[in-house]
């Protein structure tokens, strides 16, 4: 029971926080379910709450989405997403890079550990240092956004950072930015579960599915509030928070506690 209380408390905070960032829920919830499942279990799971919460989104505001922006990103992000995905996939299959013994209880690292361990520091400091990639509106920044964040959403989860950094410059206003991030995050989704179905039977997500529906739910009246309240948030209140708590996180990883 109390897995199922952190998942929803989690999903149910971080969907209603990162509703207008357009990204966050993905990279929060997966180190919850990493504390009660395999490393590449856990992102599996999430990416499949993530879809979910995010057509559920689409009920919401996808209307205001700008297809030509979705489809000059989402089509280079779906490929990328199955590369990314295709390499998680590889990374599962190595041996751990090294082990211990602490208080009596053994812990290993996989090369899986120290890849998503790094790519969540990364992203982190990036939050912290409010360092974006140098991408200039052009004909070719959303296809090279759209590369960069589809493999990083496929190997980790963590498209969503690059996509905002990218669409923030096109000025599409709040509702059509917000909008236009679903839509390209579901096509990223949808590509990346495509690649794990050949690695994760179906049996990880029917076993799993009461705690699957349970953090859908908890994501949906996240979104749902997190819509109601769009005209009173902003960014910058999130960003120290989630930031502090994700190189906590990325540190249990690389000491093979999570």
């Amino acid at each position: 029971m109390s897995g199922y209380l952190i998942i929803a408390i989690v999903a149910l905070s971080v969907s209603a926080l990162t509703f207008f960032s357009g990204f966050g829920l993905g990279t929060l919830l997966m180190p919850a379910f990493a504390l009660f499942f395999p490393l590449e279990s856990a992102i599996a799971l999430t990416a499949v709450v993530h879809l979910l919460n995010n057509l559920f989104k689409l009920t919401l505001i996808g209307r205001r989405a700008d297809w030509r922006t979705v489809f000059a990103f989402g089509l280079p992000a779906a490929l990328a997403a199955m590369g990314g995905a295709s390499l998680l996939v590889w990374l599962t299959e190595l041996r751990p890079l090294y082990g211990y013994q602490w208080l009596g209880r053994s812990f290993s690292v996989s090369a899986l550990d120290i890849s998503i361990a790094l790519l969540i520091l990364f992203f982190a400091l990036m939050d912290i240092f409010k360092w974006m990639p140098p991408i200039q509106k052009s004909a070719w920044s959303l296809p090279l956004g759209g590369l960069l964040s589809g493999f990083f959403g496929g190997l980790s989860g963590h498209q969503g950072a690059l996509r905002s950094a990218v669409l923030v410059k096109f000025n599409l206003g709040k509702e059509a930015f917000i909008a236009t991030g679903v839509v390209i995050a579901v096509i990223i989704d949808v590509a990346r579960l495509f690649i794990y179905s050949s690695r994760f039977k179906p049996e990880l997500y029917m076993e799993n599915a009461p705690l699957l529906f349970t953090a859908v739910l908890a994501a949906f009246l996240g979104a749902f509030i997190g819509n109601r309240m769009l005209k009173k948030m902003t960014i910058g209140s999130v960003r120290t928070v989630v930031a502090a708590m994700l190189i906590l996180i990325s540190l249990a990883l690389m000491a093979g506690l999570i």
